[in-house]
């Protein structure tokens, strides 16, 4: 089971890395293939607001990185428990008011995570 857990919350983190490049780094060319629906001459002018969704990514990331490396297993669980929840609910969020894929995407790997998390 913990082996599963891990693998999960390295997905759901290597998920938010890749984010964070896509909208720190890459918004106004690969941004433009992904974001088909969204006006192609509104790329540039929101260059800085997805820039800082990615750093947020980027914080999300490194919080479940982090649970790689803390020994103590309730610290670890909690620290766990709490990025996954915020990844989760920046999902369901993210589908309720953008797009439902969203959902698949982001939260349903984290609430996946958290549940394997809470029957361990």
């Amino acid at each position: 089971m913990d082996i599963a857990i891990n693998i999960l919350v390295g997905l759901v983190a290597f998920l938010h890395l890749y984010f964070l490049w896509f909208e720190m780094f890459a918004w106004t060319t690969k941004g433009r293939k992904v974001f088909r629906s969204f006006p192609k001459e509104l790329f540039e002018p929101t260059k800085p607001m997805a820039a800082n969704q990615g750093l947020y990514n980027g914080f999300l990331a490194a919080g479940l990185i982090w649970t790689f490396f803390i020994e103590d297993t309730i610290w670890k669980t909690n620290v766990a428990l709490f990025f996954l929840g915020c990844v989760a609910v920046a999902g369901i969020y993210g589908s309720l008011s953008v797009e439902k894929k969203i959902f698949f995407v982001q939260a349903l790997p984290a609430l996946i995570a958290m549940g394997l998390i809470l029957i361990n």
